[in-house]
């Protein structure tokens, strides 16, 4: 067994060999909490939990870390606007982040370090890169020498000669303008910290080579994030924490976006598609089915048909479950899940293909119950729901209790409905079909789907 994962610096896939045998250890740029989180944000966040959960799966002891920046211009830009402290308006977006994880079914993570928690080992950091000629303070700030750094720009594959390196304002005394800050000199009203150079905030860039020297240490396996952080974000960590004396990150993986009309969805475009709202109008499982089952690679073109169709192939799997659980009773998941599922998730987390081989199983578990072979359909549960826990979509999972709409209220309508089912069969009963099909009607009016099954009839919400 060899887990092979896309490295963004060899532009190839590897086969993945851990640091220490027998433990990966993953580092994930999170949340910049200026405002609430949309789909595009919390794909990354399955899709790396996918992957935890398949290292996890394949015996791995899995230390992963997910930080959360919860000071950069974009808040401080927000708290101006909205009048507000920055540091309000960044722990409400990181519990709107959380939620939103939550309700998607992601792991929580072994670390969640916030940046304004780690400005000592920032502070530590720009004084070892200064001691060895790789940065410098000028006018309060402190900027990273790019030349310095001969291996410069080779995750995004770029000519120094050619960089224009993003900038925000008050970045003056600077060298070269290519350089990044690292450290920013304090402006009239904006949070500070104390530092051997002057008052001032982190970077973003050095907020993430701080906290992964803390929490992983000199090297660790992987390090993941959108591809939009590949420059300059990743780039100038890789800088400053190789030449600071860290391996770093042996692995580069990162996940592609959601769009809308072919754009990146984006708070600032005006195109996002807030996790708050999606939740509403769908069910969490279909929300992670729907971003969680396209390859991390590939990008993901949002509209509502796609979202129909996520709901209807979900379904399918989900009648098969609960139509083997009503006739055999609780069936636990399998101890392995099938080889062909394996051998998917192993090439480069290939969750297509993985599924591809869910919806097999299933119509083969459906055939079963057709020809009313109890042993082969509850063996064919077996697998499905130990395929479905590794993606994190078992609907019997207790997470999924009630699907993020109240169990309790899933309970009343569930007698609600029984109640006018019973209604139905008497109508049948006394051969009155008219109203039995008028009951039924009605019913599906409501979004419910009703099939008759040997047991008697069921209840199942319908497509939009």
């Amino acid at each position: 067994m060899t887990i092979r994962l896309y490295d963004t610096d060899a532009r190839q896939v590897r086969d993945f060999t851990p640091l220490r045998p027998g433990c990966v250890s993953i580092y994930l740029c999170g949340a910049t909490v200026q405002a609430a989180p949309h789909i595009g944000h919390i794909r990354s966040g399955l899709n790396f939990d996918i992957m935890r959960r398949w290292f996890a799966y394949r015996g791995y002891d899995v230390t992963f870390v997910r930080n959360v920046t919860d000071i950069d211009d974009k808040i401080i830009a927000k708290s101006g606007e909205q009048g507000r402290p920055w540091w309000a308006i960044g722990y409400e977006n990181e519990r709107a982040f959380n939620e939103g994880y939550d309700a998607l079914g992601c792991l929580p993570p072994t670390y969640e370090p916030r940046a304004t928690g780690h400005v000592p080992e920032m502070i530590e950091m720009m004084r070892g890169l200064i001691e060895r000629g790789h940065a410098y303070e000028s006018e309060g700030n402190v900027y990273f020498d790019v030349r310095s750094f001969p291996d410069y720009l080779e995750l995004s594959n770029q000519e120094l000669d050619n960089l224009r390196q993003p900038e925000s304002e008050g970045e003056t005394g600077k060298r070269d303008a290519r350089d990044f800050a690292m450290w920013k000199a304090v402006k009239p009203g904006e949070p500070f910290w104390e530092t051997p150079w002057g008052p001032g905030r982190p970077g973003w860039h050095l907020e993430c080579s701080a906290m992964a020297h803390k929490y992983l240490g000199t090297a660790f396996d992987i390090h993941g994030g959108g591809i939009d952080l590949i420059f300059p974000h990743h780039e100038n960590e890789i800088a400053q924490a190789k030449a600071f004396g860290d391996e770093f990150a042996r692995y580069w993986v990162h996940n592609a976006w959601v769009t809308i009309a072919g754009e990146k969805m984006a708070k600032s475009l005006g195109n996002s598609v807030l996790v708050s709202e999606m939740t509403k109008r769908w069910r969490p499982i279909v929300l992670r089915y729907y971003l969680g089952t396209p390859h991390y690679r590939s990008m993901i073109e949002y509209s509502e048909e796609a979202l129909r169709e996520a709901e209807s192939a979900f379904a399918r799997i989900e009648g098969f479950v609960q139509r083997v659980v009503e006739m055999a009773g609780p069936v636990e998941p399998a101890a392995e899940v099938p080889p062909a599922f394996a051998e998917a998730m192993d090439d480069d987390m290939g969750v297509p293909q993985a599924l591809a081989i869910v919806h097999t199983t299933v119509r083969q578990g459906n055939s079963a119950l057709t020809a009313d072979d109890k042993e082969s359909a509850v063996a064919r549960l077996a697998e499905v729901r130990a395929m479905l826990g590794v993606l994190g979509l078992d609907p019997l999972d207790p997470h999924w209790a009630g699907d993020g709409r109240g169990e309790d209220l899933h309970g009343v309508v569930d007698s609600l409905v029984r109640l006018v089912l019973e209604q139905r069969e008497s109508a049948r009963g006394r051969k009155d079909y008219a109203t039995a099909d008028a009951i039924r009607d009605r019913l599906q009016q409501s979004g419910l789907e009703i099939e008759d099954t040997p047991s008697g009839p069921r209840w199942t919400l319908g497509s939009r």
